[in-house]
């Protein structure tokens, strides 16, 4: 585990427009801590209010890119006065938040998965807009292992991908691979173990090289339309395409495609 001294979570920007988040503590496999999620809520929070970054890229140290809670942490509160349901309540919606947060984020993230992602860190892998993984990568959802189901890392599995293979890693706790993960929809790309970093930064900066309030105003109603039916779902996006329109980087970029040269940005 980190000392004191030794950030849970590193930040990096680029003049590209993006930033990198890396889960920094490989020796406890980058679980998810309490205080861990609390330093992930608060860089989300910092980088929502940010105009830098245009996309945002989670990343890990180490072989592992997130064991999910800290089990030795969770255990350790079962000596508290009240078994630890205060602890457990609060570190649940801790998760969820940052889950919730991501999803809500302006900035489109990508997820970067060199290893395996098991439990709330698979949940983390599948609250993220797009995920790029190593060919070693591997996913699952153990709890039922532990006595413990995963309902949390549940809800975003399940909006990922579709209902019966969601509950089959679910119930069996078993691994899926990389290749099967993108089949299943779970992640979007599988590349060389060596590759990953370049094919993950190539993808960002394919995204961060259109127009940033497009990319967003797009984000923010892709997820609003898939919660609605299917007629205020068009509606809701007949009225942000409208909206879109208007705004000086459509005219721009409508212009510069009938003029046949390369859109100007101005990011509004």
């Amino acid at each position: 585990m980190p000392d004191g001294s030794t950030p849970l979570l590193l930040r990096q920007d680029s003049e590209a427009g993006i930033t990198r988040l890396t889960l920094n503590r490989p020796d406890s496999r980058n679980s998810l801590s309490f205080a861990m999620l609390g330093a992930l809520h608060h860089a989300l929070s910092e980088i929502a209010q940010d105009n830098g970054p245009r996309v945002v890229v989670l990343a890990a140290a180490g072989p592992v890119f997130c064991a999910g809670h800290d089990l030795r942490e969770i255990a350790a509160h079962r000596n508290d006065e009240d078994a630890g349901q205060g602890f457990y309540d609060a570190a649940m919606q801790r998760c969820a938040e940052v889950m919730q947060a991501i999803v809500a984020l302006p900035q489109p993230v990508i997820a970067e998965v060199q290893g395996v992602a098991t439990a709330a860190g698979c949940q983390l892998v599948a609250s993220c807009d797009l995920a790029v993984a190593s060919e070693l990568a591997r996913f699952c959802t153990p709890g039922v292992d532990i006595g413990l189901f995963c309902s949390t890392p549940a809800v975003a599995l399940s909006r990922a991908i579709a209902a019966k293979p969601a509950l089959e890693m679910l119930l069996t706790g078993e691994m899926v691979g990389a290749e099967e993960a993108r089949r299943l929809g779970l992640v979007n790309r599988v590349v060389p173990a060596a590759d990953l970093t370049q094919a993950t930064d190539a993808l960002a900066a394919h995204i961060a090289a259109r127009s940033a309030h497009a990319v967003r105003l797009g984000k923010a109603a892709f997820h609003a339309q898939r919660a609605l039916p299917l007629d205020q779902a068009y509606a809701h996006a007949a009225g942000v395409m409208a909206c879109n329109l208007m705004a000086e980087d459509a005219a721009e970029g409508i212009a510069a495609f009938l003029g046949k040269r390369k859109p100007v940005w101005q990011d509004r």
